[in-house]
């Protein structure tokens, strides 16, 4: 049988203080909604890594902690405004046009990734009309 990939991933990040670091009520219910649809290691709200025979809940769809390694480094990153949230390693900011908050990865992004393809069209659009009503027919 081969290696536990699990064991293989980096600690969990703690606090300065040593603590794991919390969600809110809204970040956990997006967390549980995310480990349903995207976690390899959740089967029916059960986590196939903590079987040993008997089923177990997976504790991370029931804490308000970051306490699992996989989820932490497999299914997490998965939503950049989520872990944004959580670690606040990343500043958040709010889109000009739909007001929904994103994580940027720029520090000149104005737009979430929603908005920011339809405002470009509209801009080169309006660029374009710009250029070509000023030649001269």
């Amino acid at each position: 049988m081969t290696d536990n990939p699990y064991k293989d991933l980096p600690p969990l990040e703690r606090r300065p203080d040593g603590s794991l670091y919390r969600m809110t009520p809204a970040q956990r219910k997006q967390a549980a909604s995310l480990i349903r649809r995207e976690c390899c290691c959740c089967e029916n709200g059960n986590c196939i890594v903590l079987d040993d025979g008997d089923t177990c809940t997976c504790p991370q769809t029931v804490s308000f902690s970051v306490c699992c390694k996989w989820f932490r480094w497999a299914v997490l990153p998965l939503d950049e405004t989520l872990e944004a949230g959580i670690f606040r390693d990343k500043d958040l900011k709010r889109c000009a046009v739909c007001g929904g908050v994103f994580a940027p990865k720029s520090n000149r992004a104005k737009y979430c990734p929603g908005c920011a393809a339809r405002v470009h069209r509209r801009q080169k659009t309006e660029s374009e009309r710009k250029r070509r009503s000023a030649v001269d027919s």
